[in-house]
């Protein structure tokens, strides 16, 4: 296995199309993504289907588009990655057709790769990675802590029981009279305050580093709610800050916890809401104060894209753990199982 190889990549697990060509799992040559955001904006959320049928319109334009701006040929392809899992089936099922049809016609190898190994695998396209360490995920549909003992190596000591930390972000928005997605709207408007309406925090348990969140999303509804009843007027960015603040708190406090138990080296934040400004803000001040190095990718890479899928896909290159075409869709696909092998 050289240090050149190009892998390209596929990503379409929600509502991005992406495609991205990258060299020896770092130099990314090209990332391409397509966002649907304005298509789903008008009914608040992600459609399913909807999402499916563009990236049925997209993917091949794309595919055609990444190598292109790459400035190779499909002939230089040393294997293609997609993402497997987890994420909507049908859009799945589109970037996988894609990727089985390309590297059946290439006779090169094909990769299955995670779609959250791809959020912690990011930082590595602008950082290296020391281990152990420790990566916060902090997406639309994932809220993880997760040990990682070696490259290529998961273990899951905390989640979400109920509420990711993205929908909640998007669900308090909706409250709050914003548009989809809300993520950023709360995050600027508590930036704005100068006030703080104070909120619960879900610490459960002393040991535990699970998180939730409805609690604190019912909490927010119900001081709009009581605003509403009695006439007031809502103070949103006051009420914006104290959800943030109250998320905050709980993320880095059992981030860092877990950082110190597990004699972590770093702290990875990966995932969409990695583009936070106030938690990247939180995060680093108290890493600061500890004397932990913090990873952060660009906002660039926070989102959804094809390029960290290449640059998790690039684990599994090195190992020579290739997937079979039979390969199927997993939404609910597991990460430690993904683990590359010792």
């Amino acid at each position: 296995m050289t240090k050149n190889e190009l892998i390209l990549a596929i990503e379409t697990s929600c509502d991005e199309t992406s495609v991205s060509v990258v060299r020896g799992g770092r130099e990314v040559l090209v990332n391409l993504v397509s966002s649907q955001i304005e298509t789903h904006e008008q009914f608040g959320g992600v459609v399913p289907e909807i999402a499916s049928r563009q990236h049925v319109e997209s993917i091949t334009i794309i595919m055609e588009q990444a190598v292109r701006e790459a400035g190779v040929e499909l002939k230089d392809l040393s294997a293609i990655a997609v993402t497997q899992g987890p994420g909507l089936v049908g859009s799945l099922l589109v970037g996988i057709v894609a990727a089985k049809t390309l590297a059946m016609a290439l006779d090169i190898p094909l990769i299955g790769t995670h779609h959250i190994a791809g959020h912690i695998y990011a930082n590595q396209l602008v950082h290296e990675l020391i281990y152990p360490s420790i990566a916060l995920v902090v997406s639309g549909g994932h809220t993880e802590l997760v040990v990682l003992e070696r490259e290529g190596d998961f273990r899951i000591i905390g989640r979400t029981r109920d509420d990711a930390v993205g929908e909640a972000y998007d669900k308090v928005a909706r409250a709050l009279q914003f548009p989809y997605p809300g993520g950023p709207h709360v995050d600027r408007l508590a930036a704005e305050a100068e006030e703080e309406i104070e909120l619960p925090r879900a610490w459960l348990e002393p040991d535990s580093y699970d998180f939730s969140f409805s609690g604190l999303k019912s909490a927010v509804l119900a001081a709009v709610n009581q605003a509403k009843m009695k006439g007031q007027e809502l103070n949103k960015p006051a009420l914006a800050r104290g959800f943030q603040a109250s998320v905050i708190d709980v993320l880095v406090t059992k981030a860092l916890r877990a950082v110190h138990a597990e004699g972590a080296r770093q702290l990875l934040l990966c995932g969409g809401v990695a583009a936070n400004r106030g938690l990247r803000a939180a995060l680093a001040a108290r890493c600061q104060a500890e004397g932990v190095p913090l990873l952060v990718p660009p906002m660039s890479l926070c989102s959804d894209n094809a390029a960290m899928i290449g640059a998790a896909a690039h684990l599994k290159w090195k190992q020579g753990e290739f997937t079979a075409l039979e390969m199927k869709a997993e939404p609910s696909f597991s990460l430690e199982g993904w683990s590359v092998r010792d």
